[in-house]
């Protein structure tokens, strides 16, 4: 968990003693709660109130625009730009408008169409009762620009409301306490991190301001002052693209190009052939991963001398805009390079650097999150370990891996969703795309024989306790019926099967009949089964060459299914039901992998959780479990009974951002990668993730909290990780075999092979190059005209528009229905 910082001066003053205003240290958001705790500080609050003005003078305070100040001195000459939190405080000084405020900015907060949906982080009642709204500041917008921004979109005038004070970058907040907050997101004092960072500070380069959005003052030498690269600064200056210092990483893909194009270090600087050696050094794919920012960077380290020269700079600008395409497909040799640059750099505050025998967890290329560059085992898995399991867990998980060896922990906190998942009962999760799920989790532990995999029985079989003992009710109910059946001759009347018979915890090895009538008996419950090994799956697959048991996996997964039997005989159970059916299974990789085999790309794999178990040391000590007693069935009781309670629809809002979050970080990751079978395995993935974020809100009583959000992410990674082991080379490979058998060539973008202009016949000719008709020439380009992609010269010429037009059309459409949205809202006020 990053700690999240803030700059504050905290002493207890008093009239004996001077506030120390130019004095600020850096600490962390624990500290600042607990100091907004203290009695006398509500103390000195209400005095404040009750008329003593001179006691403002005694309180602490933040400074909401950085987390440190140079030497703790806070002052102008003292800011670091890069400490800025992209936060500002919004002080309503009016008290008759605080509530008010207070309402309308929480309603913006919670209004997706609003430009500050989710930005405001806190509010608060100032030592005088007037209002503090902090709230995170859009991309490119400085201090004042987005104090007035939010100050109009509450509907207020900015000018009356605010001062120059405001918006001074070192000003300060006085501190009141806990019972004066009203508001606090679960974003408040969250640190900007990654990509988003990178393209905020870049946001305020390109407009000539420092990357805290302050402008750049020149000193007396003619330099620029600042921390700001000095290359970021003089780009931003002469209206060019901006460039992020080189790093490890970026310095490794550029000479891995350079050796790729049978170069030389030297030859970048022999004047005549530093461009051309240049211009082959991008076209083995340096463009494609990298930046054109971090491109530049690296330049500024290996043509010191060269870098800026207008040639140089003009060859760049022409390879990114003529020849860089995010959607090309990566040569073999891309591929490579980008896995191992993905591993190069350790995570930020993370002094680790590289283990021993193992990859460090670097970040993604663009840095996404710091999580995604996990994923890059992906492409080359053999070589490393499954991602780290994060330190602080949600409560059920910490609990459930309490008297687990550290070394099955991470295999335990995914086994264990199954069983947790199947005393939900009816209740629904709303997924990003509009779909309502259940808490569908099959797992499957792949892991090396001896390796411990029966590490998931014992706290399974806890969380079981309650429907197994249900269970047994029902089972002797059954027992009872089918002695009194068999005990009468055949003509006589028989009693029918007794209602009732919910029975969740099924046979692994029962036939399929039996898992049809015990599925439409359990009243929309889940079924679950833990299996010993995955084949005892295979009782369920019907005829001898059936292949039931992976329909049934699929069909598990996906909501309202359908699946049944009819039968003639009056014995025999003619049911249609909806698969709800949770389970755990165990098996070797090798055995795990030849099972799956046959049904590589037709989605079980997809569908399941898998998780494993690393190979430990030869000799290594033999793992020691810790006792489950009855005290831990007292602390598991409460989760339990809260998901048994659950009902209806439960919508998580949290959840639900974090499932698009993840589903944008993993499709970056894809087109990285080029990897079709990352970005097809990724989407149940992520679907999985949210139902286990959604199952962990319920048992946390219905509260969210970081460590469920990490949990989630890493469970992501981690199942990824394991997919893409086990799996993901067969995957490609049974891929590959299929588009060789078909012989087709896939469909191929027309637009991009026409010239930037053409003509009526160009397209003609390059349908029927296609294997297309002409006839369907013209309705094909009104529809490109229509869809923004084209401009229609004359009637028989066309121009390409560029895509960064399409952008600036877009943006003003959305203004446009914008407005058409606000005219119509105001008028229903009316």
């Amino acid at each position: 968990m990053v700690n999240r910082l803030i700059a504050l001066n905290t002493k207890h003053f008093s009239d004996k003693q001077k506030n120390n205003r130019g004095y600020a240290e850096t600490q962390t958001g624990e500290q600042l709660d607990e100091l907004l705790r203290q009695e006398w500080l509500r103390r000195d609050v209400a005095d404040i109130r009750a008329g003593k003005e001179e006691k403002k003078d005694w309180l602490p305070f933040i400074c909401p625009h950085y987390t440190t100040f140079k030497d703790n001195h806070r002052a102008q000459d003292s800011i670091i730009p890069e400490a800025f939190t992209f936060m500002t405080c919004v002080d309503i000084d009016n008290p008759k408008l605080v509530r008010q405020a207070f309402e309308k900015a929480l309603e913006v907060n919670k209004d997706e169409m609003s430009e500050w949906y989710d930005m405001v982080l806190r509010e608060a009642y100032s030592a005088r009762g007037k209002g503090h709204i902090y709230i995170r500041i859009p991309k490119g917008m400085t201090i004042e620009e987005a104090q007035r921004a939010f100050c109009e979109e509450l509907g207020f005038d900015a000018d009356e409301l605010l001062d120059a004070s405001c918006f001074t970058p070192e000003r300060y907040i006085y501190v009141t306490g806990i019972d004066q907050e009203v508001f606090r997101s679960e974003h408040w004092l969250e640190p900007i991190e990654g990509e988003e960072l990178e393209e905020r500070r870049e946001a305020y380069l390109q407009r000539g301001l420092d990357v805290d959005g302050r402008p750049l003052v020149a000193n007396a030498q003619g330099n620029t002052q600042g921390t700001v690269p000095q290359c970021s600064v003089n780009f931003a200056q002469q209206g060019q693209s901006p460039c992020v210092p080189a790093d490890t990483r970026t310095l490794y893909i550029f000479d891995a190009c350079m050796k790729e194009a049978e170069l030389t270090a030297d030859v970048l600087i022999v004047e005549g052939h530093r461009h051309e050696a240049l211009k082959s050094i991008l076209s083995v794919g340096a463009t494609q991963l990298l930046k054109k920012s971090e491109l530049m960077g690296v330049l500024q380290v290996r043509m010191a001398q060269n870098w800026q020269d207008k040639n140089i700079q003009q060859l760049v600008d022409d390879f990114y805009s003529k020849y860089y395409d995010p959607n090309q497909k990566m040569s073999q040799f891309q591929r490579k390079v980008l896995a191992k640059s993905l591993r190069m750099s350790p995570k930020l505050g993370d002094d680790r650097g590289l283990k021993e025998g193992m990859d460090s967890d670097g970040e993604s290329w663009g840095q996404v999150h710091d999580s995604v560059a996990d994923l890059n085992q992906a492409t080359c898995p053999r070589d490393s370990l499954p991602p780290e399991m994060p330190k602080k867990l949600p409560k059920v998980v910490q609990l459930l891996v309490s008297r687990t060896p550290d070394v099955y922990k991470p295999a335990v906190a995914h086994a264990i969703f199954p069983s947790l998942g199947a005393h939900l009962w009816k209740v629904r999760f709303p997924y990003i795309d509009n779909v309502m799920h259940e808490a569908t989790f099959m797992n499957v532990l792949m892991a090396g024989t001896g390796a411990g995999k029966d590490c998931i029985s014992q706290p399974i079989n806890h969380i079981m306790a309650d429907i197994r003992k249900r269970d047994a009710e029902n089972l002797k109910r059954e027992a009872d019926w089918k002695k009194e059946v068999n005990s009468k001759g055949s003509n006589k009347d028989k009693r029918q099967r007794p209602e009732g018979l919910v029975i969740q915890e099924v046979d692994p090895d029962m036939t399929n009949p039996a898992f049809v009538m015990r599925m439409a008996e359990a009243d929309e419950h889940f079924l679950y089964t833990k299996m010993n090994e995955i084949d005892q799956f295979d009782a369920l697959r019907g005829s001898a060459r059936g292949s039931q048991q992976f329909q049934i996996m699929c069909l598990a997964f996906d909501p309202d299914n359908r699946y049944g039997q009819t039968r003639v005989g009056t014995q025999s159970v003619t049911e249609k039901v909806c698969i709800r059916f949770n389970w755990n299974a165990a098996t070797t990789i090798q055995k795990g992998q030849r099972y799956f085999a046959r049904v590589l790309t037709d989605g079980p794999i997809s569908r399941i959780n898998f998780c494993t178990i690393p190979e430990r040391e030869i000799g290594a000590d033999m793992p020691v479990y810790g006792t489950y007693d009855s005290s831990f069935d007292e602390e598991l009781r409460p989760f339990i009974d809260r998901l048994c309670r659950a009902a209806g629809v439960i919508d998580c809002p949290q959840a639900f951002r974090l499932a698009k979050r993840l589903k944008d970080e993993c499709a970056e990751f894809a087109r990285l990668s080029q990897s079709r079978v990352y970005e097809n395995l990724s989407f149940r993935a992520n679907v999985i993730a949210y139902l286990k974020a959604c199952v962990l809100y319920i048992c946390n009583d219905y509260k969210w909290s970081k460590e469920i959000e990490e949990f989630v992410r890493w469970s992501l990674q981690y199942d990824m990780h394991c997919k893409m082991t086990f799996f993901g080379e067969a995957i490609e490979n049974a891929n590959r075999s299929a588009d060789e058998q078909t012989g087709r060539r896939g469909p191929r973008n027309l637009l991009k092979l026409l010239p930037d202009e053409f003509t009526v016949h160009d397209a003609d000719l390059i349908r029927q190059a296609n294997g297309m008709d002409t006839r369907g020439t013209r309705n094909m380009l009104s529809q490109w005209v229509h869809r923004g992609y084209l401009l229609q010269m004359t009637d028989d010429s066309f121009s390409k528009i560029s895509s960064n037009e399409r952008k600036s059309q877009a943006r003003l459409g959305f203004a446009e229905e914008r407005r058409n949205f606000d005219e119509v809202k105001i008028k229903k006020q009316k």
